[in-house]
């Protein structure tokens, strides 16, 4: 299996540089384009199926690719973003937030901690591989959950996944 991995588009609180958990802030404008900018990209690649999260920002992110690819889109809420509890909406460089996010085992006081997040999305990569083992599929979700996902692939110090990052709409791509 060909795994694409992509992040949703621009939304208000990413350009405010807010934490954007499981709020479900829409795509901004530019969010639209970058979306559609995506689906023009990602237009040579051969893609089977496409899974989302089921928050509107990659909902909608994947809806541009799947009209091109006339494909449905499918939802799994194992795509998510991380539930960051107390910090969800407060600014990406308050200095409490980043020492929590260092801590991988850390549960967000009222959310969850990357090991949370990590089980539920290798199990998703695991059944998506079992299911779809001939397939190229997309998921398209949140930078948390790219994230987690370039773990399951490569070996990362914790200074590289703490610093790991992937652009709206910009997409990785791993062979399962």
């Amino acid at each position: 299996m060909k795994l694409y991995v992509a992040r949703h588009g621009e939304t208000e609180w990413n350009r405010l540089n807010k934490v954007c958990g499981r709020t479900d802030s829409p795509l901004t404008d530019k969010g639209l384009q970058q979306a559609q900018l995506l689906a023009e990209r990602l237009d040579s690649c051969s893609i089977d199926v496409i899974i989302a999260s089921p928050l509107s920002r990659a909902q909608e992110t994947a809806r541009a690719v799947a009209e091109r690819k006339h494909l449905p889109v499918l939802t799994d809420e194992r795509l998510i973003e991380q539930d960051y509890g107390v910090y969800e909406g407060v600014q990406r460089d308050d200095r409490d937030f980043l020492n929590n996010k260092r801590m991988f085992a850390y549960r967000y006081p009222g959310g969850e901690s990357m090991m949370d997040i990590a089980r539920r999305t290798y199990d998703l990569i695991i059944e998506t591989r079992e299911t779809y083992p001939d397939s190229s599929v997309l998921f398209v979700c949140h930078n948390g959950i790219c994230r987690v996902i370039c773990s399951y692939f490569m070996d990362m110090t914790n200074e590289e996944y703490f610093g790991f990052s992937q652009d709206n709409c910009g997409y990785n791509i791993y062979e399962c």
